[in-house]
């Protein structure tokens, strides 16, 4: 499982800390094994039931989100870096595991996906969280897990988790305001 999760995340090997790359693939292996989903179906379902008929997967959501993360923090480092600590591996771990909680929320039925049981009582930050958590990842990347979607606007953000919010919301809000 582990080498289906280093195909799945080439981005993997940009987090320098070992330890934090492996707890970060820990997250995804166990997630992977407690989904009702395939690795494959994350190439096809669509990254949100949020927007009808939304045409991008849940990988090429993740992937961009992940590189608009890492950009975003590299850009901010060279510019700001003398008034601001910026830890990228945090960043990249983050935005990595920032919806692995949807493996436990969503489920395919008839070919189609909808939200699970599960789902519909715990949204994926909180089911993120406690996947990290239990594989060991540190507390400043659950944070990032926890506040990147709507939830975390009830707490200040670190300065990591408010890169991660910012680029998934750039690779979410076009597709929402589409459906519009």
């Amino acid at each position: 499982m582990k080498e289906i999760v280093e195909r799945l995340w080439p981005e993997l090997k940009w987090i320098q800390d070992q330890g934090l790359r492996e707890s970060t693939t820990r997250t995804w292996v166990k997630a992977l094994q407690a989904s009702p989903l395939e690795p494959q179906d994350l190439d096809r379902i669509p990254f949100t039931l949020l927007v009808p008929d939304c045409p991008a997967t849940f990988m090429e959501h993740k992937r961009c989100v992940v590189h608009i993360a890492r950009k975003a923090a590299e850009s901010m480092q060279k510019f700001l870096g003398r008034a601001l600590k910026i830890d990228l591996d945090t960043v990249i771990a983050g935005a990595i595991l920032a919806d692995v909680g949807k493996l436990l929320e969503y489920e395919i039925v008839d070919g189609k996906p909808r939200q699970s049981s599960r789902g519909k009582h715990l949204r994926h930050p909180f089911t993120g969280v406690s996947l990290a958590m239990s594989c060991g990842v540190s507390d400043e990347v659950c944070h990032i897990i926890a506040a990147h979607a709507s939830e975390g606007d009830l707490v200040t953000r670190t300065t990591e988790a408010t890169i991660v919010h910012h680029a998934d919301f750039m690779s979410y809000l076009p597709f929402k305001n589409l459906a519009r």
